[in-house]
């Protein structure tokens, strides 16, 4: 989080809070850490025989044992999630790579050590074009922000609104929505719920109105995310799998994304409209909207202009990949070099990226390479018949299973995990899959249950933020997550499903 974003001092009261609870449970996160740390050592030590793959060599077993330590550290949230993501990175290139430490590799048979890891592909996955794709998105926000955009857009996409209850409500769920599609959907709930202040206090205390209002915003920062490639971190994750020209590569273009999961974001927004108005009604019927703009701008007039250009450009650029030719990530490196060499985006702006989310999603790529490039997914696939399971199994219960975990543990986390995991599974099973949409359908299916998981105040920054209010009370998010994540799982499956049986995805 940046801190010349609007809504800055709610993301701090949020993490300051997190901390506070995390230095009051730190035995507990000690008790965690050592029982992952056990459960490494001794899926390390194991003889080979116990796993059940035969032939499974050395470094495959100790990817298996990194796997579940990141799975378990990820689930018990023993430390922050990408302290668990850099730790792995750094295990496989101790233990597991053609430069680990001597003792790893030496007094082994060839053939018993099995396929080292190259430590250069692993490092690489710090540096992946999804990375890129990420750190362009956040340089935009930052850039917005910084010349008043963001403000700007809120008033002109609020405006036609009115003051009617009702509209206002759809407003804020829809202007929220389309900035968490490009900017970080933290952000965008933070800077909302600053506009939006002003606003519940000239409610009436007694009336739902505030709770309706309040649950707008992580409502639709959550959904909005769906919408493109960079709208949240599953999102890349699942299409980095998808495109890679060593795996899948489907080539799935950011336009060709927007195409499908854009109007489903706006369908479910609309649902979500009608969901909050009949759960929380309103008793007064109009609403003032003042946006004031409190932030010192420093820009100059035609820093102004660059940014309002660049942000058209790069978002057209965006939407046509397949059509201009140049590639969503490679657009991405648009607004870093002209907003950098415009003196737009300083050196304190580049320490102000959320680089924590960046070194998290590098450490779920890490284990994807190892899960390939070991041989380990080739001797899994071998082991366990994907090819015989059922596909309606496959695809609805890993949306399921994703949409279960990311209420509880971090989105990011739940595709790290599940991802490199079904993108084996749905390789070696493609010809059962293909009568429902294929691999595509499966790991866009995860991403998307990862989106809708809002059930709690923690499974989610923007629901957090919104629930620090003292407005929304853990029953009604609950009730409004489950129904809205109902709806969004049987829709975008539907729409998945024939989009991938009609050849468009």
């Amino acid at each position: 989080m940046f801190k010349n974003f609007i809504g800055y001092n709610l993301e701090q009261q949020r993490r300051s809070a997190k901390q506070t609870i995390r230095e009051a449970t730190r035995n507990k996160r000690l008790i965690k850490l050592i029982i992952a740390t056990l459960l490494l050592i001794v899926l390390w030590n194991l003889p080979a025989t116990f796993f059940g793959i035969p032939n499974l060599t050395v470094v495959e077993q100790r990817t298996i044992a990194l796997f579940c330590f990141a799975t378990l550290m990820w689930i018990m949230e023993a430390v922050p999630a990408w302290n668990t993501s850099v730790t792995i990175i750094v295990l496989l290139l101790f233990c597991a790579s053609d430069s680990s430490l001597w003792c790893m590799s030496q007094g082994y048979e060839p053939e018993a050590l099995g396929t080292l890891l190259s430590y250069k592909k692993i490092m690489a996955c710090f540096s992946d074009p999804i990375i890129m794709l990420f750190i362009g998105g956040f340089i935009l926000a930052i850039a917005a922000t910084k010349s008043g955009l963001d403000v700007k857009l809120a008033r002109i996409l609020l405006k036609p609104f009115g003051t009617k209850s009702e509209n206002v409500v759809l407003g804020f769920l829809l202007v929220t929505g389309i900035f968490s599609m490009f900017l970080s959907n933290t952000a965008t709930a933070a800077m909302m719920l600053t506009f939006l202040a002003p606003v519940l206090k000239s409610l009436p205390a007694s009336g739902k109105g505030k709770i309706c209002l309040a649950m707008a915003i992580p409502i639709g920062a959550n959904i909005g995310g769906i919408g493109t490639p960079i709208g949240t971190p599953p999102n890349a994750i699942a299409l980095k799998f998808l495109n890679d020209p060593e795996g899948m590569n489907m080539n799935i273009g950011f336009g060709q994304w927007m195409m499908f999961m854009f109007p489903l974001a706006i369908l479910l927004l609309f649902i979500a409209w009608r969901v909050l108005l009949f759960l929380f009604p309103f008793t007064q019927k109009t609403i003032e909207l003042k946006i004031e703009d409190s932030m010192e701008r420093t820009l100059k007039p035609w820093q102004d202009k660059l940014v309002y250009v660049v942000f058209i450009i790069t978002i057209l650029l965006w939407m046509t990949d397949k059509v201009s030719g140049v590639n969503s990530n490679v657009v991405a490196m648009l607004p870093v070099g002209a907003f950098c060499l415009g003196g737009i985006i300083t050196r304190t702006d580049l320490e102000e990226i959320n680089w924590s989310v960046l070194w998290m999603v590098a450490g779920g790529f890490a284990l994807g390479v190892a899960l390939q490039d070991t041989g380990l997914a080739t001797h899994l696939i071998e082991t366990i018949p994907f090819n015989t399971w059922s596909p309606i199994l496959m695809i609805i219960g890993s949306g399921v299973l994703c949409y279960a975990m990311a209420n509880f543990i971090s989105h990011t986390a739940t595709a790290n995990l599940l991802v490199p995991i079904l993108a084996m599974a749905g390789m070696s099973a493609a010809e059962n899959l293909a009568p429902l949409g294929g691999v595509s359908t499966l790991l866009i299916g995860v991403a998307l249950g990862s989106s809708l998981a809002m059930v709690l105040p923690i499974s989610t920054p923007p629901n957090a933020l919104a629930h620090a209010t003292g407005l929304i009370e853990q029953k009604y998010m609950i009730k409004v997550g489950l129904i809205m994540g109902i709806c969004g799982l049987v829709l975008g499956y539907a729409m998945l499903i024939l989009a991938g049986t009609s050849g468009l995805m």
